[in-house]
C-alpha cells in the first residue's frame, strides 16, 4: 500500500551530536539541530515502469514534526493518496499516523490506521526498545504480542540521523537493518542509503516552498537515497530488487524537498507546497 509503507518512513527526524571519525584531526562539528516543522507536499504520478495499470496518482503529505533532545521527537502523518489505474478505477489510501522516537534512538512509540476506500484495513500499535541483547517490541495492534527483533537494528528516526552525520562526513553508503512498525508491525527491512555530493546554494532549483524560505538558503542539503528490502523475503529468495525506495532532498537540519516514492512499477513525486518553521522549544 503506497501510504503504508511511504508513511513511516518519509523523513521522520531527531537530535543527536555527530561524531570526529576515528584518528581524524579536526575539530568536532556541531551538534545536529532539527527544526520542528509542518510540511505539506503535494503527490502526483512521476513515471511508470512495464506493465503498470496507474495512469494517475493525487494526493497530499501532512508531515508534523516537533520536540527537542530532552522530551524526545514526535510526528503527527498524514498521507491521503488516490490511484487511478488504466480500467478507469480509482483507489482511495489514506494513512495516519504518530510516532515518538527519543533522542538516543532506545525507544520508539507508534500508531497507525491505515484506510482503503474509506475502509479501515489494519490498525497497528506498539512499543520498541533497544536492550542489550535484543529489540523488545510490546506490539498491541493488530495482535497482542511481543517480538524479540536483533539488537543492531535502528529505528526510522534514528536511521535519518545516520543519514545526516555521514552526509556531514563524506560518506556516500550506509547499510544496517530498520524497523519502523509499519504495515502489521512485525516487518524487519533491510535498507541500503545511497548519499550524494552536497548540493550547493543556488543549485538545483525548485519552485517550491522551501525555495522561498530565507532561513534554508545557506543550509547545507545532500540528495539521499533510502530503498528497503524485506529481511525476510530477502533470505528466503535472495531477492535484490528493493520492496519500494525513498528519494528526497535532506536539509541538514532535518528539511526535507523534492520528495519521490519509487514502487518499482510507478514513481510518485511529492512537491513541497507548504512549510511552516516552529520554534524550538530549549530543553529546561
Amino acid at each position: 500500500m503506497i501510504a503504508g509503507r511511504a508513511g513511516l518512513l518519509v523523513c521522520t527526524l531527531m537530535l543527536i551530536a555527530s561524531s570526529v571519525a576515528a584518528g581524524a584531526q579536526q575539530a568536532p562539528q556541531a551538534p545536529i539541530v532539527l527544526v520542528p516543522h509542518r510540511a505539506i507536499y503535494d503527490l502526483s504520478l512521476a513515471q511508470t515502469r512495464g506493465n503498470s495499470q496507474i495512469v494517475g496518482v493525487r494526493g497530499r503529505i501532512l508531515y508534523d514534526f516537533s520536540g527537542n533532545a530532552c522530551d524526545g521527537y514526535s510526528l503527527i502523518f498524514r498521507q491521503l493518496s488516490e490511484l487511478d489505474s488504466s480500467e478507469g478505477k480509482v483507489s482511495t489510501s489514506d494513512l495516519r499516523s504518530t510516532t515518538w522516537e527519543d533522542a538516543a534512538g532506545k525507544n520508539f512509540k507508534f500508531t497507525s490506521e491505515n484506510f482503503v476506500d474509506q475502509n479501515l484495513v489494519n490498525s497497528v500499535e506498539g512499543h520498541a526498545e533497544h536492550e542489550a541483547e535484543k529489540t523488545e517490541v510490546d506490539l498491541r495492534k493488530p495482535d497482542h504480542k511481543a517480538l524479540d527483533l536483533e539488537p543492531d537494528l535502528v529505528f526510522p528516526t534514528q536511521h535519518m540521523v545516520r543519514a545526516i552525520e555521514a552526509a556531514r562526513a563524506g560518506k556516500t553508503i550506509l547499510s544496517f537493518p530498520v524497523y519502523d512498525g509499519s504495515e502489521t508491525g512485525d516487518k524487519v527491512f533491510n535498507t541500503l542509503t545511497v548519499i550524494g555530493r552536497k548540493i550547493a546554494p543556488g543549485q538545483r532549483q525548485h519552485d517550491d516552498a522551501a525555495a522561498h524560505q530565507p532561513k534554508l538558503a545557506n543550509v547545507p542539503r545532500w540528495p539521499v537515497t533510502i530503498s528497503y528490502f524485506a529481511k525476510n523475503k530477502a533470505a528466503e529468495s535472495g531477492e535484490q530488487t528493493p520492496d519500494y525506495a525513498i528519494g528526497f532532498e535532506l536539509y541538514d537540519n532535518g528539511i526535507s524537498r523534492a520528495l519521490t516514492l519509487d514502487y518499482n512499477d510507478f514513481v510518485v513525486s511529492g512537491k513541497l507546497v507548504s512549510l511552516e518553521l516552529k520554534k524550538i522549544k530549549p530543553c529546561p
